[in-house]
């Protein structure tokens, strides 16, 4: 028999592979050449260690490469002989038979299959999916806000402040001393560790107590999973006009309805609420009446308390997102609702990513011990749990003061950075433009109404490496005018004042020109 044309690569891939493995693509190569037809024989081991100038075995090897690929099988008596059907063959029959079946609705579909078969070309049809599932979220930007120069997003913390030095040391002693026995599965509600340590400070800082913890996988995982445990088709979510759209999205993807519930400026009016309630179906509310996400405003006692009570009067449950609680600066911040609750009605979901970082994804639900056993039981059938390590690690940082030390620090911090942003718009005032906004006791953004339409403004602002959030992402009422549209969002923390002097600018720059 003679000789194959054999090329072994030689690129810098290459050169970390095992010899037999590039034996064995180029014995591939050559019999997709034709240089072996199929059937027929390949030549004996001894004739192509002699050409290669290798060991009989290593030879030996890429031919068993080749067997286990399908391209080649042994005969009794006879060596190694190329299979009749070559492996891609059969994948051009599929694709064919695909291309054929899925647009059999196309008059030239099957000719320009043959054609394209014909010419050995690669052929993606696209596969008939019968999704279930309705995508209800919006999807995100391609390119992260984190990655634009100015980032005026509103709950992003400044990550170039977090002490990581500190934290990789409290991963580092979980890495030198593993508990091996917390590293399996189990646990689906979280690390005893985490949760003690969660409950504690919920005790002193937030006057939460008696209530059962679940670690998630950030908040969104805590609002997706209460919405599949407690939402069917046909239900409704009371939600405020202005808010999370992906607490919206999470309602929508159990079939739920969202009414809304109209806001002045003091926060959700009780009156409109029970107005809703009184029509019936309403399951959920929906709230964050601290630094209500995202006008800013706090929700007065008075109102929080008439609404648990026509939550109790008509049997609905209330979804406390406390989503950046500590970041107060004029005062103590309100108790949260779940702090006075004595009807087990209000299930509180709160985060680490404001705290942390966003990608660090730890959240928590605080809830009855019925409703968290029944969601520990779901997120046990969707992921398991948490990340262990991670949890473990948040924990003994905790544990060592270092949250609550980094927490005073960030509290300082973003306390500046919003009081520069206030004084830097009032400077905008003094120049007549027409700007006018509230300054809010706490959290981490400001929303402005800019007196004129901001329509097609976040758009041009990311072609100047800025990013912003206006009323147009956040408002469920969407039939309006454009000159209805007034009003930005400005995330301040996660920029200095230099940042934020030069991205205010460009803004302003922009609108009003």
């Amino acid at each position: 028999m003679k000789a194959l044309n054999l090329i072994l690569t030689t690129s810098e891939h290459s050169k970390s592979r095992a010899k037999y493995l590039l034996i064995a693509d180029a014995l591939r190569q050559a019999i997709k050449q034709g240089q072996v037809a199929p059937s027929e024989a390949l030549p004996s081991a001894r004739q192509l260690a002699a050409q290669l100038n290798v060991n009989r075995h290593t030879i030996m090897a890429a031919v068993a490469e080749l067997v286990a690929q399908g391209w080649v099988e042994a005969k009794e008596r006879s060596g190694y002989r190329v299979v009749k059907q070559l492996p891609i063959q059969t994948s051009q029959s599929l694709i064919s038979t695909a291309s054929n079946t899925i647009n059999s609705t196309s008059q030239n579909s099957t000719s320009k299959n043959n054609s394209a078969l014909k010419n050995d070309a690669v052929i993606t049809p696209s596969f008939n999916w019968q999704f279930r599932y309705k995508n209800t979220a919006t999807i995100s930007d391609t390119k992260s806000p984190s990655a634009y120069q100015y980032n005026f997003a509103g709950g992003q913390p400044d990550n170039r402040l977090f002490p990581f030095s500190e934290f990789k040391h409290c991963f580092s002693q979980l890495c030198q001393r593993p508990k091996f026995d917390k590293l399996g599965y189990g646990a689906s509600a979280g690390e005893a560790e985490l949760t003690e340590q969660i409950a504690t400070y919920l005790r002193r800082v937030r006057s939460i107590t008696d209530k059962e913890i679940m670690i998630c996988n950030g908040s969104q995982e805590g609002l997706y999973m209460v919405s599949k445990l407690l939402l069917q088709a046909g239900d409704k979510v009371a939600v405020e006009q202005f808010g999370y759209p992906p607490a919206w999205a999470a309602f929508k993807s159990s079939g739920a309805e969202l009414v809304i519930i109209e806001q002045d400026d003091k926060g959700i009016i009780p009156a409109q609420l029970a107005t809703q309630l009184i029509k019936g179906d309403i399951k959920l509310i929906y709230l964050t009446p601290l630094h209500q996400y995202p006008t800013t405003v706090t929700l007065a006692v008075s109102r929080r308390l008439q609404i648990y009570q026509l939550a109790a009067q008509y049997g609905v449950a209330i979804i406390e997102d406390d989503y950046d609680h500590e970041f107060h600066y004029d005062s103590q911040p309100l108790a949260p609702m779940a702090a006075d609750d004595p009807l087990g009605l209000v299930i509180y979901i709160s985060t680490f990513s404001k705290l942390m970082f966003g990608g660090v994804r730890v959240g928590y639900v605080v809830a009855n011990n019925e409703l968290i056993t029944q969601l520990s039981a779901y997120k046990a059938l969707m992921n398991h749990k948490n990340n262990v390590l991670i949890q473990q690690a948040v924990a003994k940082w905790m544990q060592q003061g270092g949250f609550e030390s980094h927490l005073r620090r960030m509290t300082r911090c973003y306390h500046k950075r919003r009081d520069f942003l206030v004084s830097l718009l009032r400077d905008y005032q003094r120049q007549g433009l027409p700007i006018n906004f509230n300054c809010p006791a706490g959290g981490m953004a400001l929303w402005v109404d800019m007196g004129v339409s901001i329509v097609g403004l976040k758009q041009k602002l990311q072609t100047k490496n800025v990013y912003l959030q206006t009323e147009i992402e956040f408002n469920l009422l969407t039939e309006q005018d454009d000159s209805q549209y007034r009003f930005i969002r400005i995330g301040f923390a996660s920029m200095d004042e230099n940042e934020v002097t030069q991205g205010m600018k460009i803004i302003t720059q922009t609108l009003y020109g």
